[in-house]
């Protein structure tokens, strides 16, 4: 390949521009899934070892050279069992922006299209309203191109048919099953007092609690979508990719729940002048 320009004796090409290119992204995306961590400390402090290690070495010092060489050899097992959250999240990360993630592929099969289109939300909307109006918190999963059993498996298996009173039932607070989410796979209701991962994002507003950080949480690493009923407030949100769209109607979540789920086109003017989008995942 013909160099593009030299620096001295380096000759650059194209292709290393891009290399460069791709490993000043990689470190960006890299910092920014370990910002705000202990892993980011964790990070640093191997780095320092191992620029240590190439100075000593290339200071001929033998006897500490042999020390953190050891040590360095077996850097990448002790980077796999230090970072695996992080490590877990990076790839979920990737999983995420494929082709095959995409729900509008699975879509085209029978199958698919029976399980999303066929879902009724008025069962939903109107519990989700209920609930509100007695201040009763609630926490509802709508699971995509996941199956979330990992997630159904820490709560109790229902696999019942959505109805209005079902989900009220639910949710009352004498209820066993009200703490924890329910999680809706197809159209039916597959779990309940499911356990979700907290958010560790620490710009979410103090405003939200747990039931928020959660949604955040399971949305930060999967596409699925959170309706959240808060308890102190009444308020109902939505959550999708990290972003809490907060204080909607009725209507407005009918209309944001058929565009995340359905993937829908319709827009209210009401929805975006009444909800209020909290950013909250990098």
């Amino acid at each position: 390949m013909i160099p593009l320009f030299t620096i001295g004796f380096l000759e650059i090409q194209l292709n290393d521009i891009i290399d460069i290119l791709l490993v000043t992204v990689l470190l960006y995306q890299l910092y920014k899934l370990l910002m705000g961590s202990v892993a980011l400390k964790i990070f640093l402090g191997l780095l320092s070892v191992y620029l240590l290690y190439l100075v000593v070495r290339a200071a001929g010092m033998e006897l500490l050279s042999i020390i953190l060489g050891q040590f360095m050899g077996v850097g990448v097992l002790a980077a796999i069992i230090l970072f695996q959250p992080e490590i877990r999240r990076f790839l979920l990360l990737i999983g995420k922006t494929t082709a095959f993630n995409n729900d509008r592929f699975f879509r085209s099969f029978p199958w698919r299209r029976d399980q999303t289109e066929k879902m009724s939300l008025t069962p939903f909307i109107e519990a989700a309203k209920t609930l509100a109006g007695k201040n009763t918190g609630a926490l509802i999963v709508f699971s995509k191109s996941s199956e979330l059993k990992y997630y159904a498996e820490s709560g109790d298996l229902i696999d019942a048919v959505i109805s209005k009173r079902l989900l009220m039932s639910i949710f009352n607070k004498t209820s066993p099953l009200h703490d924890g989410a329910v999680i809706i796979a197809g159209n039916r209701i597959k779990a309940a007092r499911c356990i979700l991962p907290v958010s560790e994002n620490n710009e979410i507003p103090a405003s939200m609690g747990l039931r928020h950080r959660a949604a955040i949480g399971l949305t930060e690493i999967t596409d699925s979508i959170v309706l959240v009923v808060s308890e102190e407030t009444g308020q109902i949100a939505l959550v999708r990719n990290g972003e809490a769209y907060r204080n909607l109607s009725s209507a407005d979540l009918r209309v944001k729940l058929n565009q995340f789920l359905f993937d829908t086109d319709q827009r209210s003017t009401s929805a975006s002048a009444s909800s209020e989008k909290s950013v909250s995942a990098a």
